[in-house]
């Protein structure tokens, strides 16, 4: 079964317990995949996009939020 709640700049950042100005970051260099929506000019990201791309995040070391 496949997520497809779409997950904000907040949302992101939350779930992998860092500032929203990191996940801006991450974003600004290039270290986020590409948003899967954009609406009224935000991004968004489907969930498991997300949950997809923290496992293979640099300095993840093969955590997982609870």
């Amino acid at each position: 079964m496949t997520d497809r709640t779409l997950w904000s700049y907040a949302d992101i950042a939350s779930y992998i317990r860092v500032q929203v100005d990191t996940v801006r970051s991450y974003r600004k260099h290039g270290h986020l995949p590409d948003p899967d929506v954009v609406q009224s000019g935000k991004p968004l990201w489907y969930a498991d996009t997300i949950r997809s791309w923290n496992t293979r995040r640099p300095g993840n070391r093969g955590r997982r939020p609870d």
